[in-house]
């Protein structure tokens, strides 16, 4: 359904990403902020399934900058390995990355801003620090709580989970203090728990979200 695509930051660098277009018009757009292992299989079957469900879908392949084409699986290499290359990377170029995934899909507005793991922050991140997404809704963002007095420029909806061994629920409830206006969602699962290449997936969590986050989009959009 997805093809590989090129983006142009607005600082001049070129970055791969995936685009997935739907069928006809669609309903809008949604930028896919990847987890820590690239653009890998998740992410594209994310960006499908967005797509499938009348939404063009582009994920940016942020670690570009940093190793172009990195992605990989969940081994506990693959998880050191996938560390590493984010020590390598920061916040302000996400975003300018995310950005131009953001003006890629100007066609198909409007345009909102997921991601999962990593991109749950840049998600929150890109909500607070740019103009132009209709809506955000991060996933198991690790750094929302140290970015928590930023203000959303749109409306947020997030998600951790109670099992979630690196969010603890201190920051879940620092961060529903200093947002009070963000539809925060707390459920019984680990991190990851979208992601059917990890043992972590939780699929009856993982479905009642993607329900959630449809159906959010849907109404945000006007198309409930």
């Amino acid at each position: 359904m997805g093809e590989q695509i090129r983006l142009k930051a607005s600082d001049g660098f070129e970055l791969g990403a995936y685009l997935a277009r739907p069928e006809g018009l669609g309903k809008g757009a949604i930028v896919v902020v990847q987890e820590i292992f690239g653009v890998n299989a998740h992410i594209r079957e994310m960006c499908d399934r967005f797509a499938a469900a009348g939404y063009a879908a582009c994920a940016p392949a942020l670690f570009d900058r940093v190793e172009p084409g990195f992605e990989s699986g969940y081994s506990p290499e693959d998880i050191a390995r996938a560390r590493q290359v984010m020590t390598k990377g920061d916040m302000a170029t996400y975003i300018i990355d995310v950005a131009a995934a953001r003006d890629a899909l100007t066609g198909f507005s409007p345009v909102s801003i997921t991601g999962f793991c990593l991109g749950g922050s840049v998600a929150f991140g890109a909500a607070a620090r740019l103009d132009g997404f209709l809506c955000s809704i991060p996933f198991y963002g690790g750094r929302i709580a140290a970015m928590k007095d930023e203000r959303p420029r749109c409306p947020v909806m997030m998600y951790f989970g109670t099992e979630d061994h690196s969010i603890p629920m201190s920051d879940v409830e620092v961060i529903r203090a200093a947002q009070p206006e963000a539809v925060i969602h707390v459920v019984e699962a680990q991190h990851g728990f979208m992601c059917d290449h990890r043992a972590s997936y939780s699929p009856e969590v993982a479905a009642r979200a993607w329900e959630e986050t449809i159906g959010f989009l849907d109404r945000m959009t006007g198309n409930a």
